[in-house]
């Protein structure tokens, strides 16, 4: 009979060991096979599969194992493939299976209290806040990903503007606010003003230049109208890097604006702030996102670190604390022991119970250097405009706009773009996704994958060109 206590640990160490090791040999296959592994159409019946019982029949950790190799494994996004180039997923470095392992046996919660991990993540914040130029007095807290950090980060902004009453007063007084964007931002800022109780409507899109970026002269009019109306201006949110065509927004100009205005100047960095590693003339891109009182970045993106894992840095490291600490008595620091520790990152997000994101992110760091992370971020922009011109020296295809940085968008001189996609994604030849430009539907590759070769991307545009060709006319 199983002694109380040890009724889910491994009843057989050894034999858990050995199957243990055995799917930790499969998981290191996956990736060592990943150039072979596209994405595939799971099972029809993988739902059936999957289905948990309410009353469960426990099977042992061995066979559990035999199904997540064998049921689930399969059947991934694909986004590891060398030629994913769909949305934006980032592709996941083999050292973060090996730092999701180590994390999983501490088992750490980064809450608070006075632990390794702890040290590790503020490491990841430090490191990071160096790279955008931030001082010594910014913070920071990882996240889950950019969405979760644009709240965070537009909590701190209304904080700044009504002062810390609004945290206990709430926003029925404040009469209607403000956030600017420019039209095509991710939608991330709208649901963050949704979730904050302002409402969609509470962002005003911005007409882009001829270059992608945010209008400015359309800003400072829309900023006057504002005030004109009573409606009162928050927060800019600068764009480095649109998701749905990788256009940058110029940033120093938006900063000098919110200097002279007195508003919030936030970074949306999903991806695009790691152009901060990268070589001239990628690195203009992000000329002025030091300047920003906020930055929201993924890691699981451009960086490669498995999903997922994003941040948001913050200027006014005091702020950015009192925006969000609470500590009730059973939170109470020591002066000593585990409950001590000066930082807690519960102070700096909405989340008490956080798991040990920093160690992949610190291992990829580590594991690569920043020199290579740069050369991987720079061959991407250096692959992406080769696809422009493949894509320009084509007969079938049509660019559809110049290319910045790692992201290419094409027309096709027929057929749908959509069916192309579906006929590259079944063949596992590459994945596009599809996006929709000046009233006409194109292609869209947004390529943040290390792995990634200039032969893929031949390769890529050829099969585009096949299925383009073979469409009757």
């Amino acid at each position: 009979m199983t002694k109380p206590g040890y009724r889910i640990d491994p009843a057989d160490p050894e034999a858990f060991r050995r199957a243990f090791h055995e799917l930790a040999d499969v998981c290191l296959d996956r990736v060592e096979q990943a150039r072979d592994l596209p994405w595939v159409p799971k099972p029809d019946d993988m739902a059936e599969t999957v289905a948990l019982g309410t009353h469960e029949q426990g099977l042992g950790e061995a066979e559990v194992f035999a199904m997540m190799r064998d049921e689930v494994m399969p059947y991934a996004t694909g986004n590891t493939h060398p030629r994913f180039f769909g949305w934006v997923h980032g592709t996941g470095q083999p050292v973060g299976v090996a730092a999701e392992m180590v994390a999983a046996a501490m088992n750490s919660n980064l809450g608070g209290r006075d632990h390794g991990a702890m040290a590790v993540e503020q490491a990841v914040i430090d490191w990071s806040r160096r790279q955008a130029g931030l001082p010594e007095g910014a913070s920071g807290v990882l996240t889950t990903g950019t969405s979760q950090a644009t709240i965070l980060a537009l909590s701190a902004a209304r904080m700044k503007l009504f002062g810390d009453a609004v945290r206990k007063d709430g926003i029925a007084g404040l009469g209607r606010v403000r956030v600017y964007s420019v039209q095509g931002a991710h939608a991330c800022i709208e649901k963050a003003m949704e979730v904050m109780g302002h409402g969609s409507r509470a962002v005003r899109h911005i007409p882009q230049g001829p270059d992608g970026a945010m209008d400015m002269e359309e800003l400072e009019a829309a900023i006057a109208e504002d005030r004109a109306a009573r409606i009162l201006p928050m927060a800019v949110v600068g764009t480095a890097g649109s998701v749905n065509t990788g256009t940058f927004d110029r940033l120093d100009a938006i900063a000098g604006l919110c200097g002279r205005e007195g508003l919030w100047f936030h970074v949306d960095g999903a991806f695009g702030f790691w152009a901060v590693l990268a070589e001239d003339p990628w690195r203009e891109l992000v000329r002025g996102v030091d300047r920003a009182d906020s930055i929201a970045a993924d890691f699981h993106k451009w960086i490669g670190v498995p999903y997922d894992c994003g941040m948001v840095l913050m200027r006014d490291g005091d702020l950015h604390r009192r925006t969000f600490s609470t500590r009730p008595a059973y939170l109470e620091g020591q002066g000593a022991g585990l409950g001590g520790g000066e930082t807690w990152f519960t102070d700096y997000g909405l989340e008490l119970s956080r798991g040990f994101r920093a160690l992949k992110v610190w291992a990829a760091i580590k594991a690569a250097g920043t020199g290579a992370l740069s050369a991987t971020i720079s061959d991407n922009c250096r692959q992406a405009a080769l696809m422009a011109e493949l894509v320009e020296a084509s007969e079938v295809l049509e660019l559809a706009q110049p290319v910045q940085a790692n992201v290419c968008c094409f027309y096709l001189g027929r057929g749908e773009a959509s069916a192309v996609a579906t006929a590259l994604q079944l063949s596992g030849e590459a994945v596009f996704s599809t996006t929709t430009l000046n009233g006409r539907e194109c292609l869209r590759a947004a390529i943040v994958n290390h792995r990634t070769t200039e032969e893929d991307i031949r390769l890529a545009v050829a099969a585009v060109e096949r299925e383009v060709r073979s469409v009757e006319v």
